[in-house]
């Protein structure tokens, strides 16, 4: 009897198998995904409230059309990676009822904090690169020339590069594999088919004020 409790008194300590470890550290990892998935969540959030006047809390920026329209987007890019692209497609065309007509390819690429105001009829097309802290107005689109003007190369760029901080105002257009370098304003209405150099700012023909020199007949009566 004295010799098994000196055995059991020096048997070794149970050593955790490798499928414990494996479970613990798979623990981890979802832990560590689902904080940064918050994060990122609330980096969204304070974007709009920070970015729009009229948002006010994190709970109004929840209706905001542009948190509806770049989290789709974000889900749908994952999927496009991983080749299931009729089902990404699927969910930006989606999201592009639901916001109003914004419409970003899930093979587009497109940094943190990203922006869209007001939101309604923007296009961001396949190939665009669009940097951090990038804002849009309505009606932008970043586009191509055509594909009869494309190349022979289906994997050449087609669309705009935008680096980092820049800002494209209301119905401005951006066509072709033109860059956009940091900081850049690109003005209401513009049409930029050239590179633009970073802190650049673009703008389009603005409308000129003449004094009126006939009268305008409303109805019977002359204004």
């Amino acid at each position: 009897m004295a010799s098994l409790r000196v055995l059991r008194r020096s048997s070794p300590k149970s050593v955790p198998s490798a499928c414990d470890e494996s479970g613990h550290s798979g623990g981890r990892a979802a832990v560590g995904r689902r904080r940064r998935l918050a994060r990122r969540i609330r980096e969204e959030l304070d974007i709009v409230v920070e970015r729009d006047p009229s948002v006010r809390t994190r709970s109004e920026a929840l209706l905001h059309p542009s948190v509806l329209a770049v989290t789709v987007y974000r889900l749908g890019h994952r999927l496009y990676n991983r080749r299931h692209v009729r089902t990404a497609r699927g969910l930006c065309m989606a999201a592009r009822v639901l916001t109003g007509g914004i419409e970003i390819h899930p093979g587009a690429t497109v940094g943190r904090r990203f922006f869209i105001d007001h939101g309604c009829g923007v296009v961001i097309g396949e190939t665009v690169v669009i940097g951090d802290d990038v804002s849009l107005f309505h009606q932008v689109t970043l586009g191509s020339t055509g594909w009869w003007n494309g190349t022979d190369d289906p994997s050449a760029r087609r669309h705009p590069k935008l680096g980092d901080g820049v800002t494209v105002g209301a119905n401005a257009s951006v066509l072709g594999p033109v860059t956009v370098g940091d900081h850049a304003v690109i003005g209401a209405q513009a049409l930029v088919l050239r590179d633009v150099p970073s802190r650049a700012h673009v703008r389009a023909p603005h409308a000129d004020v003449m004094s009126r020199t006939t009268p305008v007949i409303h109805g019977n009566r002359s204004a």
